[in-house]
Parts: structure tokens; sequence; C-alpha cells
């Protein structure tokens, strides 16, 4: 229970070891009632306990945390008051959030351009790693469907499987890019966040083991959590993966499921090699493992040629157990939610069932937009490509500037530097830099398991550059206030 999973048992009761083991060391270590409160409540915003659960009666907690019945009482209050429990005489306490709260991984994607803040107050969002739609890629697109869509507003409207010619465009650009793709093998998805929920859906049962890359995209993380499924993990360091752990990981736990990020790693920026990808695919085939390929950042590629599918380099017919996601959000505009699933055809009907039954088919609108820009992409890249350059410059020399003691390796592409901080006060830091108006990514949000790297920030270079150099400013008057920064308990901010 304590690796990084939701909570959610089949009598929506947690027990005392169950939350105990969830609970940080220095709780354990010295359990204060204010302490316990923090820790709950940050459980509960971080989705690793699931919202109407029951805990456990205090006197139970009290004995499997080590601390006396009244420090429980008190932390049960405190959460009571603040809105995070409810508790009915006979019935127990219960979880929930306060009036009004956002839910788990929305509150950065609110209000964009106020730092992800609900109350819409101005600051500077660094934890968002998009950006803002190209100038004049929208209206042109928008120019090019106006005349289109009327035919198609004479239909019903309904495309569970998406559009044909957008369907045809996608595969075709998998052509173009060595692997040969037939429209059948594409489904278009409410966005890459969508494509990997419907995947994990239709593959994995509650308990299934799977493996994820360690750091990595936080928003795959809670869709695994909320399926309630076993996660292991395989480290990925500054300078790439160890692929004899990756291989072994995979031998001892015969996953269901593998999910990776070989193209520019979220967050770490890192490119795997292609023979690490040969045997990556060859140790998942031997396994039975479906692998999962997020290619959202693959044509962020800003120092090195843009890699091709990972999926191409497998032997004729030996990549039927990879399916590959990606999306418009990092080319071109989050607020186009459109992206696509690459798999066999047969796993396209299966995966287009499960859709059918979430949201019927996707907006005929945003699909027809995405045409132009998906059949464009390669003219509309560079630009864009150029533009990360100078943001990515931007942001190193204002680091340099400003926090000389931070490290990093420079990433040859993707959207973020993935910093070291020389010690674990990423989420003490994200607090105080809030505080101060700028939303940051903290490095817990990007772990498997709660709790690790504190000494990790992903800082985006997705903001004009002034913005990016008053963030880093901010950033830097928090972390050399004169009050030392302590690990602390505190409540999570979420990422994209």
């Amino acid at each position: 229970m304590a690796n990084g999973r939701v909570v959610r048992t089949a009598d929506r009761t947690i027990g005392s070891r169950q939350l105990a083991a969830l609970l940080p060391a220095e709780v354990l270590a010295r359990p204060g009632y204010r302490a316990l409160a923090d820790a709950v409540r940050t459980l509960i915003l971080d989705g690793r306990v699931a919202l109407h659960v029951r805990l456990p009666a205090e006197r139970e907690l009290a004995e499997a945390v080590g601390a006396s019945r009244a420090t429980v009482t008190g932390a049960y209050d405190l959460l009571r008051e603040s809105g995070y429990v409810r508790s009915r005489r006979g019935s127990g306490t219960w979880t929930e959030l306060p009036d009004g709260h956002l839910p788990v991984g929305s509150s950065a994607l609110i209000g964009g351009g106020t730092g992800g803040r609900p109350d819409g107050e101005a600051g500077i969002d660094l934890a968002i790693a998009a950006m803002g739609a190209p100038e004049g890629s929208l209206a042109e697109a928008f120019a090019w469907a106006a005349p289109r869509l009327p035919p198609l507003a004479r239909n019903p409207g309904y495309h569970p499987f998406g559009l044909p010619d957008l369907r045809a465009a996608v595969a075709e650009r998998f052509t173009r890019r060595g692997l040969p793709t037939r429209p059948e093998q594409i489904l278009v998805t409410a966005g890459a966040q969508q494509a990997f929920a419907l995947v994990v859906s239709l593959l994995c049962r509650p308990g299934d083991r799977v493996v994820t890359e360690n750091p990595t995209y936080a928003n795959a993380l809670d869709a695994l959590r909320h399926a309630r499924l076993r996660t292991g993990s395989v480290a990925v360091s500054d300078t790439g993966w160890d692929m004899e752990i990756a291989e072994s990981t995979l031998r001892q736990t015969v996953p269901r499921l593998a999910y990776s990020i070989p193209d520019f790693h979220n967050p770490t920026g890192a490119l795997m090699p292609p023979e690490q990808r040969l045997r990556l695919l060859a140790a998942t085939r031997a396994t039975g493992t479906w692998l999962v390929v997020d290619e959202t950042i693959a044509d962020i590629a800003l120092d090195v040629p843009a890699p091709p599918p990972l999926a191409s380099l497998a032997p004729r017919g030996g990549a039927e157990h990879v399916i590959t996601i990606g999306s418009l959000s990092k080319t071109h505009w989050g607020g186009l939610r459109v992206g696509w699933i690459r798999a066999t055809a047969k796993m396209i009907t299966e995966l287009t069932s499960v859709r059918v039954s979430a949201d019927m088919t996707g907006s005929v609108l945003d699909q027809l937009l995405a045409l132009p820009l998906v059949e464009g992409l390669e003219r509309s890249l560079p630009a864009r490509l150029a533009q990360l350059r100078i943001q990515r410059e931007a942001l190193v020399g204002s680091l340099q500037r400003h926090t000389p003691e931070w490290s990093w390796r420079l990433p040859p592409g993707g959207l973020s530097l993935w910093v070291d901080l020389g010690e674990p006060v990423s989420s003490a830091l994200s607090e105080r830099a809030a505080a101060a108006g700028v939303h940051i990514g903290r490095g817990a949000r990007f772990g498997v398991d709660p709790g690790t790297f504190e000494h990790r920030l992903r800082i985006p270079y997705t903001l004009p550059a002034d913005r990016l150099d008053e963030g880093v400013r901010l950033l830097a008057q928090a972390f050399h206030d004169g009050v030392p920064l302590s690990p602390a308990v505190e409540r999570p901010y979420w990422v994209a």
C-alpha cells in the first residue's frame, strides 16, 4: 500500500496499518496531531487515499503509529474543521474534500496564465510544460476548416474511431517516420491522457502489476493509481536508463503493462539510445508485457534529429505488443484536445468499444482543426523548436545568475530541465514559491513512491524569456530568504 497506489478497498475502508504505511517517516518518528493531520490531508489530496473511504478508529490508528489516542483525536478534529473528513456517530470517519476544492490533478490546469491558481490571481506558471498555440496557426486552421464543416454537420457527428481523414493523416505520418501504419490502426482520442487511460482500462484489472520509469509523467502515475494497479519502477537518471535493471525487473515481475517515455523523457529530458530500445522491445515481448510508448514529446527535438517510432525498430511482426500514444498538446496547443493511439487493428477496435462507453466520440470540430495541423507539422515545427531553443537558453542563463548552486543536465530535447536543488526541500520550496505567485512542479510529484525526488524541481522553458527570469528570480528569493527550508508535508501542486 505504500508504493504510491491509491487505497480503494472493497468495503471502502483503510486499515490502521495500511494508513500508517503511507505516512512519512518523520510523522511516525514524532507523531504530533498537527503533523498527522497534515500528512493525512496530503494523502487525500495526492489521491493515495481515495475519497469516501472510512479511516481507522482513533484507538486503532494510535496503536499503529505509536501515538496517544488524544493525538489522533486532535488530528481528526483538525481534518473535520478543514473539511477533509466527516464523521457520523456509529458509522466512523470518512475522507472527503472541502466545498469548492479542486480534485486531484486539476489545479494547475485552471485559469491558464494565472499560475494555475483557482482564485484567478496573476502568477507565473512553471508547472505546465506546454506552450500557447503558435501565432496564426489556429486562425489558419479555422479558415481551412470552415467550408469543410457544413457537409460534416449534415450527419449525426458520431465518429467513435475518429474522423477518417484525420486517422489517415496520423497513419501517414507514422509511415513517413518509418513505421508503416494503416488508418484502421489509429484511434483518435481526446488527448494522450485519455489514450493512456483507455489502454489501462482495457488491458489491466485492479491488482495487476505494471512497470514505469521513475521518475515519470505525473498524470500517468495518477491513472495507474486510480486503476488500483501495483506499480514497479525502473530508475531513469540524468544520464538515462539502466537497461540491465529494466530487463531484470521485467523478468522478475512479469508485469501486465510497461509505460515508457523514450523520447526526451518527462521530466529528465533523456533520449533512449537505439540499442536500448531494441532491448526494451525484446524484454517486453519475452515477458508478454504490453509496452505503451508515450510519444507526446517525441517531436520536440532541439539538438538531435527526431527519433523514429520505437516500434519501427522491431523485426517484422515483432511489435504487435507495442501501443504508441501521442497528441498535439506539446507541438501545438493543449486546448486542442486531440490525441491518438497506434496499435493493431484488432486492438483499436477493442479500445474503441471502451471509448464509446466513456464519451461516445470526440469533437468533430477539434478533429477537423487538427487535420491541417497534423498534415503541416513538418512545415510548422521548425519555428516552434527555434522558439524553444531561445527560451531554454534564457532559462539556463537565469538559473546561472540566480541559483548557481543548483545543477542540471541540458537535455537534447523536450520542454523542461530536471533541476537538482542539492538538498531535499522541493515541496517546502514549492509551497513558499506559491505564496510569491510561482507555481512549480515539485520533484515528488513525478516519483512512483511518495516522498521521493525531494531534491528535484521540474522547470519548463515554455514561457517567454522575461517570465522565465522573473520566475527563477522569485524561486531564488524563496530559496535564499534566510529562513531554512525543511522537508515538509504540504499541499501538492499539479502539473501537465
